[in-house]
């Protein structure tokens, strides 16, 4: 069209097509099949190219009653796991036409504002972390199509989840550490009432505190390096066998453990091995470097956007935890070298 004339309509292109709005509708939905011919078909989708016409996607969804439109409720961006959860989904997103809305949880959990006048009216569906499930009945988004990440599969609102072998992943913490030779072992857990978290520890028991001979103790700390360094050294100051070993629910827990460590004069790993869990880029700037347990927040991401589409189109979503691998690096060996 020349410079300065109106944006072209479906009513110019049924014109220059020699054919109805409605056919113009039909074939520029991909709905045409069985209802118009090829040959119009093809007449319709030159028309629309040689005079530059794009649909209107916000009428048309809004005609649908979708907005293409979906809530990534997370429980905070302090992290970059979930920073990795959302480029994930966006990505997937994007191929398929969706646009992703960030909402952080605020203090981690906990209930939130509804970020919209009414999220039903201004989404398509939800995914959610498990640690800010709490914020899905402010914002509505339980009355959503909605997918749970770390999350318990049959206590989940009735919704599809998605998660990490978490479970795998302590498993192989606990291998690792008892392989070494370690006996006492503490666990310091992140202080979260979280169904990812109750797996951990319960993995831990089953792997280590079942063990004749061997004692696993617990702390818990809220998920901050100067909160873990207070717990660690409480717990390892306490009466009883020293633990030799201390096993951290995350990276961050890792790197206050390891300063508490210094304070009481303690060697890493030569008198007290250290894990974590994310393998964060904080793992590697540790001295020594953190054996982690490294979980692919991309991929998480990305999984949770399929689900959630399966979910709109009647799909199943697809089933199976997603793997994680423990990363073994310098802060563990066997006790007393």
């Amino acid at each position: 069209m020349a410079p300065g004339s109106t944006r072209p309509t479906s009513r110019d292109v049924a014109r220059t097509a020699g054919v109805s709005q409605a056919a113009v509708s039909l074939v520029l939905g991909d709905k045409w099949r069985g209802r118009v011919s090829p040959t119009t078909a093809e007449r319709v989708r030159r028309a629309a190219q040689e005079l530059g016409y794009r649909p209107n996607l916000a009428a048309r969804n809004l005609r649908l009653g979708r907005t293409r439109t979906v809530l990534l409720v997370v429980p905070a961006l302090t992290t970059e796991f979930f920073a990795g959860v959302y480029t994930g989904a966006a990505r997937i997103a994007a191929a398929h036409g969706f646009g992703v809305v960030l909402y952080p949880s605020p203090e981690g959990v906990g209930p939130a504002k509804d970020p919209f006048h009414s999220a039903r009216a201004a989404l398509d569906g939800v995914i959610a972390s498990s640690m800010a499930a709490d914020a899905l009945t402010a914002i509505r988004g339980d009355q959503l199509p909605l997918v749970m990440l770390d999350s318990d599969p049959h206590g989940s609102l009735g919704a599809a989840t998605v998660n990490l072998d978490i479970a795998d992943g302590a498993r192989q913490v606990a291998h690792h550490l008892l392989a070494l030779g370690h006996r006492h072992l503490l666990h310091l857990a992140a202080d979260i009432p979280s169904w990812t978290f109750r797996v951990r520890a319960q993995e831990l028991a089953t792997h280590i505190g079942a063990l004749p001979d061997t004692t696993l103790s617990t702390a818990h700390a809220p998920i901050s390096i100067d909160d873990a360094r207070t717990a660690t050294e409480t717990a390892l100051r306490a009466p009883g066998p020293r633990p030799t070993a201390v096993i951290c629910d995350d990276d961050k827990l890792a790197a206050g453990a390891y300063k508490a460590a210094r304070r009481l004069g303690l060697r890493i790993p030569e008198d007290l091995s250290i894990t974590g869990l994310d393998d964060l880029a904080l793992a590697t700037a540790l001295d020594p470097e953190l054996t982690t347990v490294r979980l692919d927040a991309e991929l998480f991401g990305e999984r949770g956007m399929h689900a959630l589409l399966a979910v709109l189109e009647g799909r199943t979503p697809e089933q199976g935890d997603i793997p994680v691998e423990l990363v073994v690096r310098g802060s563990t060996a066997p006790p007393g070298t």
